[in-house]
């Protein structure tokens, strides 16, 4: 049984560490009521003695629950770091981790001698000689050797090249790791490359952050010294893709495609031997550049530039807003997915299309524009007022929610895009498949922002909680969009009609 103890017992606590919270050293206001936590928690053995125990607060005497006290304080450290932002790399926590002192450097250049079949690595403190090995399928050279952090780093894109790291860590994730290396070995290496004398990583990343949680400072890795840096590149997109047991988040996936296809599109747009140049053309030039993708795989990569283009624009102000997993969340209530099956599906137009980029005729610059100033005005005339932590009851957030459901937002934009086609006096059913890719005048974008005003005054958004608006939205998309229409939420509603 475990044990309470008496005032004494406390005092002594007290006397030995004073009002101080054992977790992370902060002091305890007398306000506070001081916990008497467990260091090795007593469901776990830890024994009811003076010696394993120690004063905290509340709060973090609630949230340690039985984890070990190290385990913990790893995990509030986590916090932190994963508090700098949602799209982090091992080259984050590299950084992170030598301001806090917990590294003195890492990401040194190297100098890279091949002779025989070994290559040196060294620099002014560091010299290792590996083997060099060849992939039979490929013909490529890489070595395996554990290498000091000191010249290691992620493979991240730069602005002067994209890199080949496919993921953002994961907070769960390395934190699990980071327990599990403490009783179990590493059974795979971290894989890199050697880049203009740097090392580096692109898989693993999260087996690398696990351990240097655990103070680790030297890694097994597998290097390739000279690959084909886009073959290699799409078959790492592939081992997290279709193959992985983990797989990419949507919107990972569509920054990391969408940057390298852009890159690409750039190439492209600045080679002097193609006179006439338009996206479908782009898409064959790409056929030549790398035969190894196939049409698939190409159109997909074309739509992640398109969204990308979006999503990743300065001046974006639902980015916050969008998550970077494929579920929504309080914090983050809208996805990729969500994104790409309503508002980009009715007005971004997906396909390659053939005008030429230097003629007044490529719009899709425009479109782009368009685009952003429609999630702009979303922005600002409803989502702006998200609040995660609103109560159950709050009607405003219930109406957000009901408006920004998945299906519900698939459902609605088509019945929007139809009315914004009708109020630009687009008729014609070509140009209807892209409504924005055209110049709109600022009258116009009035216009749109009157018809959204319309869908946002839709009284049944305001339904009292549990109505049957809150049953109909987690259907179909088609038989929500009949309901919509059924209860007045039409193109001539939308225009201007009375219901």
């Amino acid at each position: 049984m475990k044990r309470q103890l008496n005032d004494e017992e406390k005092q002594i606590i007290l006397k030995r560490h004073g009002r101080i919270c054992f977790a992370t050293g902060h002091p305890i206001t007398d306000a506070e009521k001081v916990h008497f936590d467990h260091i090795k928690a007593h469901s776990l053995g830890g024994p009811s003695e003076l010696d394993n125990i120690a004063p905290m607060c509340e709060f973090h005497n609630k949230s340690k629950g039985m984890l070990p006290l190290e385990d913990y304080r790893i995990k509030l450290r986590l916090d932190d770091f994963f508090a700098k932002g949602d799209r982090l790399t091992l080259r984050h926590l590299l950084e992170y981790l030598k301001e806090k002192g917990d590294l003195t450097t890492y990401a040194q250049p190297v100098s890279a001698e091949i002779a025989d079949n070994t290559i040196k690595l060294s620099n002014h403190s560091f010299s290792g000689n590996y083997y060099i090995q060849q992939c039979p399928r490929t013909g490529w050279k890489y070595f395996y050797g554990n290498l000091p952090m000191e010249i290691l780093n992620s493979d991240d894109d730069d602005d002067d090249k994209v890199g080949l790291q496919p993921r953002f860590l994961i907070f769960d994730k390395v934190f699990e790791m980071y327990r599990h290396f403490q009783t179990y070995p590493v059974l795979q290496p971290s894989i890199g490359r050697v880049v203009n004398n740097k090392i580096l990583l692109f898989d693993g990343q999260h087996k690398a952050a696990a351990l240097l949680w655990g103070g680790r400072k030297t890694f097994e890795c597998k290097i390739y010294i000279d690959p084909d840096v886009r073959v290699l590149n799409q078959a790492n997109i592939s081992a997290h893709d279709k193959f992985a047991q983990t797989r990419f988040f949507s919107s990972i996936m569509i920054l990391k495609l969408g940057n390298q296809f852009g890159k690409d599109f750039e190439e492209y747009k600045n080679r002097e031997d193609i006179h006439v140049k338009n996206e479908t053309g782009f898409l064959e030039f790409l056929e030549q550049k790398d035969a190894s993708l196939t049409r698939a795989e190409r159109n997909r990569r074309f739509r992640s530039y398109l969204y990308n283009s979006v999503l990743e624009d300065e001046n974006n102000k639902l980015k916050d807003l969008i998550s970077i997993s494929n579920r929504s969340s309080n914090e983050q209530p809208i996805t990729v997915d969500m994104l790409s099956k309503s508002v980009f599906a009715c007005f971004l137009y997906s396909e390659p299309v053939s005008d030429d980029m230097l003629s007044e005729k490529y719009k899709r610059e425009s479109e782009f524009k368009n685009v952003q100033s429609l999630m702009n005005q979303i922005y600002d005339m409803a989502l702006c007022s998200w609040d995660a932590k609103a109560s159950p009851n709050d009607q405003s957030q219930i109406k957000l929610e009901r408006l920004f459901s998945s299906k519900s937002i698939m459902a609605w934009c088509e019945i929007f895009r139809d009315a914004v086609c009708a109020k630009l006096d687009i008729h014609d059913s070509d140009e209807k498949e892209r409504p924005f890719y055209r110049d709109i005048s600022d009258p116009e974008l009035v216009k749109i922002k009157a018809i959204l005003e319309r869908l946002l005054q839709w009284q049944m958004w305001k339904s009292p909680k549990s109505s049957e608006i809150d049953t109909v939205i987690a259907g179909n998309k088609s038989a929500i969009k009949e309901w919509f229409r059924s209860k007045g939420l039409t193109v001539g509603f939308l225009l201007g009609a009375d219901i």
